[in-house]
């Protein structure tokens, strides 16, 4: 039998204590705690992930479900080398792959690393650029070093409106697309090389090209391609385990190195997970640990910047890339358009990957929500 609803005229009748009985129901109930997870959320999550299972399941189901998030295609967290939660959304697996966006300026960085240690290139020379080592070309002043912390002085606008004034655009899709490193490379300086920071996806194109020229002398766009996608492979990719990678290059067989690099979240998180061993795998230096210190260290231009990577450090600007507020001060990430994410905190043993789709209005909630997911693990 139904309770009958009391009136608003009945309801101004009766005692204050039961008036406020009245609004809770007549029952006295607390108030409601956080809706049931789901099934799914929790099963994302094993028995014990090295923080509380049910917190870590809600926090990751925020990124799945909340609004404003924008689209989570991927969420994997491995703690002390082993996976604590992986989640995909509708339509995505384990076999997917996903496009890295600006993630392979990383990839980039950890090749010319091992260019470097290979004596093949110098952080503090001119690289081998012809149209730079003209007499008289300014740009003869760029260093390697510089490239890599995006200080290189180079004429540049990463984004704008409407985006087909963008350089990143011209490059990729517009004027720039057959030969993109010719197009970056000739462009004119706008500051002195090493003055200024201006983060630029053309600069790891570049990066990507002085690869392509030391591994071979060709000109020839397949034999450039092969000897990078080879040195790819046989240094990187084949030695991670990273088997999915499909790397693009452009019609000149340069590497698209600061944005076209596909690879499933497993993948991708085994490349944090190198990182955070400092370039080892399976107690195999890879490359220099001294690489991934210079990598991790700020640039002199931009305290959140390393050498095409970000820091979770003060910008000393409004720009606001991590959650410095929070720290870890030691976090990095690799950053990709859209919001995709491989953040990879050493004093936690944690790499949290975080891969979909997610405009500029939604990044802000999903760095956050991934700084919440951080924020569980305890630090060493």
């Amino acid at each position: 039998m139904k309770r009958p609803l009391l009136s608003i005229a009945s309801l101004a009748l009766l005692p204050a204590p039961l008036l406020v009985l009245a609004g809770c129901g007549g029952s006295g109930a607390e108030e409601k705690g956080p809706a049931p997870l789901s099934e799914q959320a929790l099963d994302a999550v094993v028995a014990n992930p090295g923080a509380t299972r049910e917190q870590l399941a809600r926090r990751i189901d925020r990124l799945f479900t909340d609004e404003g998030m924008g689209e989570t295609r991927a969420l994997i967290v491995m703690q002390g080398g082993q996976i604590v939660a992986e989640r995909y959304g509708e339509g995505y697996g384990e076999e997917t792959r996903f496009v890295s966006w600006s993630m392979a300026k990383t990839i980039t960085a950890v090749m010319i690393g091992m260019l470097v240690a290979d004596g093949k290139l110098q952080l503090d020379e001119t690289p081998p650029i012809p149209n730079w080592r003209r007499p008289g070309d300014p740009r003869g002043d760029i260093t390697l070093r510089q490239l890599l912390q995006m200080r290189s002085g180079l004429r540049h606008t990463e984004s704008t409106e409407p985006a087909y004034d963008a350089d990143t655009v011209k490059m990729l899709f517009l004027q720039g697309r057959d030969d993109m490193a010719a197009w970056a490379e000739a462009q004119p300086l706008e500051a002195k090389p090493g003055a200024k920071f201006e983060y630029s996806t053309n600069t790891t194109v570049i990066l990507a090209d002085i690869a392509a020229r030391v591994l071979t002398d060709s000109s020839d766009p397949e034999i450039r391609r092969k000897a990078v996608d080879d040195y790819l492979k046989a240094r990187i990719f084949i030695p991670l385990g990273m088997y999915s990678m499909v790397p693009e290059y452009d019609r000149a067989g340069t590497l698209i190195g600061g944005s076209l690099i596909h690879g499933t979240a497993r993948d991708w998180a085994r490349f944090g997970e190198f990182l955070r061993h400092q370039g080892a795998v399976k107690g195999a230096q890879l490359v220099p640990k001294g690489w991934i210190t210079f990598m991790t260290t700020p640039s002199p231009r931009s305290p959140d910047y390393g050498a095409q990577v970000w820091l979770n450090r003060p910008s000393g600007t409004d720009r606001n890339v991590l959650f410095a507020d929070r720290g870890p001060a030691d976090l990095f990430s690799l950053v990709g358009h859209l919001g995709q994410y491989v953040m990879v905190s050493p004093r936690q043993g944690l790499t949290v990957v975080r891969l979909g789709k997610s405009d500029d209005a939604a990044r802000d909630p999903v760095v956050a929500a991934l700084g919440d997911v951080v924020a569980l693990f305890p630090r060493k």
